[in-house]
């Protein structure tokens, strides 16, 4: 296949972005979409794991002897999973006698009496309305601890402009009206709960600040399904891909369009680096629009559109070193390690600016490497050089990993939190 790197016995083609494809100043992507991930392990159909119907999650909510309900506005791959699914699932799997449910927005005129029969109700990112409020109202009359989950700053109108600045949406008159009405509701309910849950501790300490009120940590975590399908893929990266000699990839994955800022970080950098080495390779999945000096290297980028989170782990075992630039600011530092350990769990190490939470999670030069402003061409450098690092630090990154970001690894802190 012209402009395929062989590795071993897995070649990973080659998108060849011409000239042509960039107009007005953006790119045409469809054409450009590969299925590289596939001679690494195939596609998986994907449909999303939580379908249950109203009755059946109310059901499985009075099978335990202790009961907590968790409130999401919709349900989605996002928040949901990692802060309501994952929760539900590590609880049900690992927690013997306590049952878990989850209930949605355009429910809650019909799970007023299924809050009544619960010991805690945990209301995750759900802007304030006046049926929650009431739900609310309700379930304290009744004895039941109301918990707030959140997994980023977006409570306190202070930050607003921040935001909006962080995420490349000032030119944006809705932005600013959409984020504004946001945080001011996500706060009114945030002040309403007993207590908070959140992903790490300098974000717990804006919620104290914030609702003077207690703040805990549970991280996020990986599912089942995440990793099953993770270790298929570690599997098939051991039998086929080590060792190589070929192309190094380099992985950036943005989950959405609000990350030109923090890629500006070491779009410079990544120039650069592909100027001194013929044989590295930019791997961009989702909704990133790299500009600037980084475009006289188009034909050394490879496009592939958002994925769900199963089939997203195939491209980031895909890649040889999975890149995370975040600019340095208290909406950065909330963020969780997440791009960390889904790398991690796949045997792809990580190269992370040291926000809170990646600095918390990457050991440098042991499961990962960290790099300030001054620091990525140097640090990119040092694992472009040398498989044997890179590999080293994958296998530790992967073990960690499994150590401390699994939902059974987090089941009995999930459990203590809930009913201390």
């Amino acid at each position: 296949m012209p402009g395929a790197g062989r590795r071993g016995g897995y070649i990973l083609p080659v998108c060849r972005l011409t000239p042509g494809a960039v107009r007005n100043g953006r790119r045409s992507l469809g054409v450009y979409v590969l299925q590289g991930a596939d001679r690494l392990l195939p596609a998986v159909a994907y449909a999303d794991p939580w379908t249950a119907s109203y009755e059946e999650r109310r059901a499985s909510l009075t099978r335990g002897h202790r009961r907590v309900a968790y409130l999401y506005e919709t349900p989605d791959a996002a928040t949901f999973r990692y802060r309501v699914y994952n929760m539900i699932q590590a609880l049900r799997e690992g927690a013997g006698d306590i049952a878990a449910s989850y209930f949605t927005g355009d429910e809650l005129d019909r799970v007023t009496t299924t809050i009544d029969m619960t010991d805690v109700l945990v209301v995750c990112r759900f802007r304030h309305t006046g049926r929650l409020e009431a739900l609310i109202t309700r379930a304290r009359r009744r004895g039941i601890r109301i918990i707030f989950d959140i997994d980023d700053l977006v409570f306190d109108p202070d930050f607003l402009p921040l935001l909006v600045e962080t995420m490349n949406q000032e030119g944006y008159p809705n932005a600013w009206r959409y984020w504004q009405d946001y945080i001011e509701r996500m706060g009114k309910t945030l002040r309403l709960c007993d207590d908070v849950i959140t992903t790490n501790y300098y974000l717990a300490s804006r919620i104290m600040e914030f609702g003077k009120k207690p703040a805990y940590v549970i991280p996020n975590f990986l599912n089942k399904e995440q990793i099953a399908i993770s270790h298929r893929i570690w599997q098939a990266k051991n039998n086929c891909l080590y060792p190589h000699s070929g192309p190094v990839y380099l992985g950036y994955f943005s989950g959405t369009p609000t990350h030109q800022k923090d890629f500006s970080l070491v779009s410079d950098t990544l120039a650069s680096l592909c100027n001194k080495y013929p044989n590295i390779n930019l791997v961009i999945v989702g909704s990133l629009e790299p500009s600037g000096v980084i475009m006289n290297y188009h034909s050394r980028m490879i496009f592939y559109p958002l994925q769900d989170f199963i089939n997203l782990q195939r491209f980031i075992g895909m890649v040889d070193v999975n890149l995370v630039p975040l600019r340095n600011n208290p909406i950065n530092n909330s963020k969780s390690e997440l791009k960390y350990f889904e790398a991690g769990i796949v045997g792809t190490v990580t190269v992370a600016s040291p926000s809170f939470a990646y600095a918390g999670a990457v050991r440098d030069g042991e499961n990962g490497l960290l790099a300030d402003a001054t620091e990525w061409n140097d640090k990119l450098q040092t694992i472009i050089d040398s498989e044997a690092l890179r590999r080293r630090m994958a296998k530790q990154a992967r073990a960690d990993t499994e150590e401390r970001y699994t939902w059974h690894s987090q089941s009995a802190l999930v459990k203590n939190i809930l009913f201390p």
